[in-house]
Parts: structure tokens; C-alpha cells; sequence
């Protein structure tokens, strides 16, 4: 009681509260969390600005381009959430929470859509960036590794160098997080003997 009373014991009666990290933790093979970056392409009407929306999973990493367009809208969101959710190929398939950011881009109608098939949105506070980290982590990959070192002209070429990367980091490049292992291991090992080949992606601004 006297320690209680100093506050060097936590209240026995207090209601327990789940932390962020246990959240993730007791459901980490039902998670995927998504986020918007931006990208600036010259065209014929000048520099123009391209949001780039991609939804990661968290126990693999593996990551996926949703869409790709200078102004997205509610129609175009409420699409893209039908194609993550689709029964077959849906990235989205067995999964349960998708944690987002205050965009207002993710509507409710958007949510609604993610809702029907299972998928629970989960939207964070105000000024809470960590709690999307590795949304956030790859967001600064991709730009450190890939888009900062290029310069883009047109919608085409964003699409093309994108897709180059996003194949390079889900079957190439090893993750540190996953112990060193790629998102998406082939179903082959490869040969114990021969000549150690490199390959390049992007005119070799991508190797391994």
C-alpha cells in the first residue's frame, strides 16, 4: 500500500491498455499498412506532380503499387480498394487491418469499400508518423535508392522505373528487418557452384 501510495507500483486496478508495438505484434500476419508519395515528372505542361499510392505487408515486406496519378480522386480510391480486396488476386487477400494516415483522400466511402471485405482500416492520430514506420521506411527508400537519383519525363517513365524497383525490392534486395531474406524467395536455391553473375536494373542503378 505505501509503495502504491508513492506511485512506485502500477494501480492492480487500473484497466490494461495494449501498446502499439503489442498490436503489431499479436497481429502481424494479418497487418498491411498503405501511404502516398510523391513524385515530379517534366511534360509538355511542365513539371508535374504524380502521387504514387502503395500498400506494404508487414510480415513480409513485399510491397505493391496500387495506383499511379496527378490527382487522385474518391472514385478512383473507392477502384483501387475493389482491386486490393478482389477474392483472387487482391493484395489485400487474408488480411484484416490496413493501417493509414489523416489523408484526406481515405474516405469514408474508401473505407466502407475495404470494410465489405474484411479489412478493417485503422486510421492514426494526429503527428504520429512512427506509427506507420515501415510505410514510412520504404518511402525513403525508394526515393534515397531510386527517385532521387533520376530525373523523369512523363507519366510513362515513372511507371516503368517504379515497376523496375518495386520488382528489385520485393525479388532482389535483402532486408535487414527479414534477417538478410528477400520478401519474396524464389522456390529454387541457387547453385552451390559457378560464376557469380550480376545483374542491373535501370541502366545499373540497381544491382544485384
Amino acid at each position: 500500500r505505501i509503495m502504491l501510495d508513492h506511485g512506485l507500483l502500477d494501480d492492480p486496478d487500473k484497466p490494461y491498455k495494449s501498446t502499439w508495438k503489442d498490436f503489431l505484434r499479436s497481429h502481424w500476419e494479418s497487418l498491411a499498412a498503405c501511404d502516398f508519395f510523391a513524385v515530379e515528372a517534366w511534360g509538355l505542361k511542365g513539371l508535374t506532380r504524380y502521387f504514387v499510392f502503395f500498400v506494404i505487408d508487414l510480415s513480409t515486406r513485399r510491397v505493391q503499387i496500387a495506383g499511379i496519378h496527378a490527382d487522385p480522386c474518391e472514385t478512383q480510391m473507392i477502384q483501387w480498394a475493389r482491386n486490393l480486396t478482389d477474392s483472387e488476386e487482391g493484395f489485400l487477400k487474408g488480411k484484416r487491418f490496413l493501417i493509414h494516415d489523416r489523408d484526406p483522400l481515405f474516405t469514408t466511402k474508401f473505407r466502407d469499400t475495404l470494410k465489405a471485405a474484411g479489412v478493417r482500416c485503422l486510421k492514426m492520430p494526429k503527428q504520429s508518423p512512427n506509427l506507420n514506420a515501415y510505410a514510412e521506411s520504404f518511402v525513403r527508400t525508394i526515393k534515397r535508392e531510386c527517385i532521387d537519383k533520376m530525373i523523369f519525363f512523363g507519366e510513362r517513365q515513372i511507371r516503368h522505373v517504379i515497376s523496375e524497383y518495386i520488382e528489385h525490392y520485393n525479388q532482389e534486395r535483402p532486408h535487414k528487418g527479414l534477417e538478410y531474406r528477400r520478401p519474396v524467395e524464389p522456390q529454387e536455391s541457387p547453385p552451390e557452384e559457378g560464376k557469380i553473375a550480376c545483374r542491373e536494373r535501370l541502366g545499373g542503378l540497381l544491382k544485384s
